[in-house]
């Protein structure tokens, strides 16, 4: 094979066993890598285990794009069975060790089992080994990573995790490079529950692929266009902190745990606060549209801001000075806890305490010292307000019966969009295949007919709800290439998304890296076949316990209506948002329940799938 590798690390801790397993060309072909190759995996090897337990699998993978000079090629996926919803399980992040396991000659890393004690693994090409990690454990991730450069030097990868993943927060991630985090449903968690500290590597061997010259040719093509965009300019500046001006004037930024979509303080931690207080910027492996932007915090340490976390750490909060926001964000990224949900998860407290549903101290909204403090609890699993919130919004509704404000899909939590009058976003989130996550579908700039860089200043537009079944068409095209092309590839969508980099460029570098020709049919098909895999992971995983309601956004956005603003008291209508639902089913050969149908596993080569769904529910 040209471009992949078609070898996997194996490592298993409980025994120390350690080996290579060789894959067949055809999954390679039909799976591209990353999120296609960790879903294969975790569909044949982790089958109804225990996300915490030792059974489950943790996969790095890697795609045809890692450790080549390609636009934005520096991502890795980091799967698992998640703690946090019960479902499938993965994220992606930039890091060096994305390039140096595909020149050590992997394409990903599989461990299973659990070590007796803290651990990290160490990968020089064709040597590897699990070495004691007893003086990391305890230890900060950007501490962590600190003391493993010392030892291995600085030309390594390393994905470490924080106090939070040992301590099994639900919703702890892995990070690397001292910000970049994967995996918001737990992957942290899993990697804990190992004992894994972390994973080192160094490779330096030269990946095969087909045209050398080709590939050359067409990436520096692409740099060019990137750097020549119209809007690179304003993105150097603000990256996706653009957003915050954008979404408050659409009433979609969340506001005090999504109970509305504008904030007062919303100039206080936009992009242009942002640009006053920026130190420097950092990117990932082979990016020349870095969107790191690192500030001094209130604390005077570094944090590397970007539009999510401030979001749901700062308006989700009713918190408006960014330099106590980015705060909470070096904590996060510290401790190994997901930004996203560590903010919905403090906005729950602070709401249940307001209702009188939490006995114990709760901060109130706009209370940065306590947040911080339940923050630090929370990694640490300290008191029983700590402990409750680890366990993420969804459990915790669940115990005090306060679902009308949870804010989640599946058990994850909502992500940087208030959806109130957005039945495409919502239907986003609802059909994610990890829960309530932007990154698949960020249709909502489609939905409101402008994207938030079209130059120095968000549009104000005239916006009315609509729920026809080209918003459904659309979320899917979406998912197609964000949630599968890029995600299989490994590839940073933003080259494309922000700064209009053009998509045709994608099927001609594979063809130059792998020699394999794909239409965009052939890429579009394999995204349907990546989605309708996890999808049939989830059910199967649920024992068949599966109905369209797992596919419903929060009941906030249909029972209760905007606070504020030009669209205020509106909101969603479920049975207008179910028939939008329906009609995505249809477009994807799924049943009513949102269960793929037998002949659609069957047309996408998903045959091996229909005897072990049809152990646990009727296929139509």
């Amino acid at each position: 094979m040209k471009g992949w590798w078609g070898r996997i690390l194996r490592v298993d801790l409980t025994s120390g066993k350690i080996w290579v397993q060789e894959y067949p060309e055809e999954v390679a072909k039909n799976f591209i890598g990353g999120r296609g190759l960790a879903a294969w995996i975790l569909w044949n090897e982790a089958k109804n285990v225990d996300p915490l337990g030792p059974d489950n699998k943790l996969v790095f993978a890697s795609g045809p794009f890692n450790g080549l000079p390609t636009p934005s090629g520096g991502k890795m996926v980091v799967a698992a069975k998640s703690p946090l919803t019960g479902g499938y399980g993965d994220g992606n992040l930039g890091t060096m060790a994305t390039v140096h396991l595909r020149k050590a000659g992997y394409d990903a890393i599989v461990v299973e089992g659990k070590a007796k004690k803290p651990v990290y693994l160490y990968i020089e090409d064709d040597d590897v080994a699990i070495l004691s990690a007893e003086g990391l454990w305890g230890k900060t991730t950007f501490e962590t990573e600190r003391e493993l450069k010392k030892i291995h030097g600085k030309n390594v990868g390393v994905l470490s995790i924080g106090p939070a993943g040992e301590n099994l927060v639900k919703y702890a991630v892995v990070i690397s490079q001292e910000g970049r985090a994967a995996g918001r449903p737990g992957m942290g968690a899993v990697m804990g529950s190992k004992k894994l500290k972390a994973v080192v590597i160094k490779g330096t061997k030269e990946i095969p692929v087909a045209d050398k010259e080709k590939l050359r040719k067409l990436s520096q093509e692409a740099y060019n266009e990137i750097l020549n965009s119209p809007g690179y300019p304003f993105w150097k500046r603000q990256g996706t902190m653009a957003a915050v001006e954008w979404t408050n004037e659409n009433s979609a930024l969340p506001t005090r745990n999504f109970s509305d979509g504008s904030f007062e303080f919303a100039r206080s931690i936009d992009g242009y606060t942002m640009e006053g207080m920026k130190v420097k910027q950092r990117g990932c492996p082979y990016c020349n549209m870095p969107c790191g932007n690192v500030v001094l915090d209130a604390e005077g340490l570094e944090s590397e801001l970007d539009y999510e976390n401030v979001a749901l750490l700062g308006a989700n909060l009713g918190i408006g000075k960014l330099n106590e926001v980015s705060v909470l964000n070096r904590i996060a990224d510290e401790m190994g806890m997901d930004t996203i949900s560590l903010g919905g998860s403090l906005a729950f407290v602070m709401e249940a305490g307001e209702k009188g549903l939490i006995k114990e101290d709760a901060p109130e909204f706009g209370d940065f010292k306590k947040a911080k403090q339940l923050a630090l609890d929370i990694a640490y699993r300290r008191g029983e307000l700590g402990n409750f919130a680890a366990e993420g919004v969804k459990a915790m509704s669940e115990k005090l019966n306060a679902k009308d404000f949870a804010m989640h899909v599946k058990g994850l939590e909502v992500s940087g969009y208030n959806c109130f009058i957005y039945p495409a976003m919502a239907l986003a989130y609802g059909t994610s295949s990890i829960g309530a996550h932007h990154k698949e579908a960020w249709v909502i700039a489609w939905e409101i007919g402008t994207a938030p860089i079209e130059g120095e200043k968000a549009q104000k537009v005239e916006y009315k709800i609509t729920y026809g079944p080209e918003k459904a068409a659309k979320v899917i095209e979406l998912q197609r290439l964000r949630g599968g092309l890029f995600e299989m590839l490994s590839a940073c969508r933003l080259p494309w998304v922000e700064v209009g980099l053009s998509i045709d460029y994608y099927p001609k570098l594979i063809e130059a890296i792998t020699g394999v020709k794909y239409t965009w049919d052939d890429l579009y098909k394999a995204a349907d076949r990546v989605y309708a895999l996890i999808r049939a992971y989830w059910v199967r995983e649920f024992n068949g316990n599966w109905d369209r309601k797992m596919d419903y956004p929060p009941e906030r956005w249909f029972k209760e209506g905007l606070k504020s603003g030009p669209h205020r008291g509106q909101h969603l209508e479920k049975d207008k948002y179910d028939e939008l639902l329906s009609e995505y089913y249809k477009l994807r050969g799924w049943d009513e329940r949102g269960i793929p149908k037998r002949e659609t596993l069957k047309e996408l080569g998903l045959d091996f799938v229909v005897p072990e769904l049809e152990k646990v529910t009727k296929l139509e």
